[in-house]
């Protein structure tokens, strides 16, 4: 089993990024999907949530109007976007899914500054 991640890195405020996961070794079309991120000192908060079909179904009231959650099962892969990015988006992004198990993703480092 597998969740790669990719698409962290530096950007500006007011910036994007598009974070991907590409599953492997499970049924990914039957587990929810999820973004969690944890800052520096932090515990670890759920960003975003999609169920099977495509439906959002949970956004951090942090990131609502600005981040994007959306899954292709054909691709086995989870997207997140996150657009107006601000400092206090700075985190290590993990991506998660859970159906009978749960599994984690390396995470992936987004830091947002000028």
């Amino acid at each position: 089993v597998q969740l790669v991640l990719s698409g962290g890195g530096l950007v500006q405020p007011g910036g994007s990024l598009r974070l991907s996961c590409v599953a492997s070794g499970f049924t990914f079309s039957r587990y929810v999907m999820s973004w969690y991120r944890q800052a520096p000192g932090k515990e670890r908060e759920l960003v975003a949530q999609i169920d099977l079909g495509g439906g959002m179904t949970y956004g951090a009231d942090s990131v609502k109007g600005r981040f994007t959650i959306s899954r292709d099962n054909a691709k086995n892969t989870v997207y997140l976007q996150m657009n107006s990015l601000k400092p206090e988006d700075t985190a290590v992004y993990y991506c998660n899914a859970q159906f009978l198990i749960t599994y984690w993703g390396q995470g992936t480092q987004v830091t947002v500054s000028s």
